[in-house]
């Protein structure tokens, strides 16, 4: 899934292709229906015809174009969700699910190989991501948010961190990249990790964060950014999808847990519990 690096790598390349330009037509092709959340797709694609883009913003991994009637047009990319600006006649993509047409004759093209993305057209987008806590590159995520929010919880670090409610953005990749950061066991009991250690984890976080956002996102498998590039960071992680590899800190062999219900990477020697 889009984590908050590749989602910001995307607002990013779309804000000066999409500023100021105008909706002229929207297609949401058959199979891609379920993007559609708040109305039925005729509607949808009606309602967003001729409206004009004042701006893009993000909360999490949410995208969020605010328009020029008041109302903002919601994205989540969810597991292969992508959107790319394109020339008009580029070809579609195998799992082109939707395709937009803009007033200055480029496209935007929604791809999506899982079906899972998804279409708000909302006045309040808290409507649409309504568990969302502070972004975590925001000034609301502080060490000391971070640690009121890991004490007393019997569950493990990384299912904090996996929790939008506490730090919006952050999923499976940056958990691990940022537990690994902080020598900290994913799999260590939240209500274990102090003030020190919590500062320690909330400046892994933003170190993650930053790294990824400054080599365009880590394409694992789906994600592209706003222009069909793949990012670099994927090549650049510390134990994600590292297993069996010599971790870079100590020599240890990298393992590969379930935790939290997902997928979990760490060293078992410098991560500590």
């Amino acid at each position: 899934m889009p984590e908050l690096p590749e989602v910001e790598t995307i607002r990013r390349d779309l804000t000066p292709l999409l500023v100021g330009r105008r909706v002229s037509r929207v297609r949401i092709h058959a199979g891609g229906e379920r993007l559609a959340v708040t109305d039925p797709p005729r509607t949808l694609e009606r309602r967003l015809q001729g409206r004009g883009v004042v701006g893009i913003d993000r909360q999490g991994k949410y995208l969020l174009l605010r328009l020029d009637d008041g109302w903002t047009w919601v994205i989540h990319l969810r597991m292969t969700g992508s959107i790319v600006h394109a020339p008009a006649d580029a070809p579609p993509g195998r799992f082109e699910r939707a395709r937009i047409d803009l007033d200055d004759g480029s496209t935007l093209r929604f791809n999506d190989l899982r079906k899972f993305g998804t279409w708000h057209l909302v006045q309040d987008a808290s409507e649409a991501m309504p568990h969302s806590g502070p972004d975590a590159l925001s000034e609301a995520f502080t060490p000391e948010w971070l640690h009121d929010r890991l004490k007393g919880r019997q569950t493990t670090v990384k299912a904090v961190l996996l929790d939008q409610s506490v730090c919006a953005g952050v999923g499976n990749i940056y958990a691990d990249e940022a537990c690994w950061i902080a020598s900290i066991d994913p799999r260590t009991e939240a209500s274990r990790i102090g003030p020190t250690r919590a500062r320690r984890l909330h400046a892994a976080v933003l170190e993650t964060l930053g790294a990824s956002l400054a080599n365009r996102g880590s394409s694992f498998s789906d994600y592209r950014d706003g222009l069909g590039a793949e990012g670099l960071h994927h090549v650049r992680v510390h134990v994600f999808r590292r297993e069996g590899q010599p971790c870079e800190r100590c020599g240890a062999t990298i393992l590969k847990a379930r935790v939290a219900g997902r997928g979990t990477h760490f060293c078992p020697r410098c991560q500590r519990k």
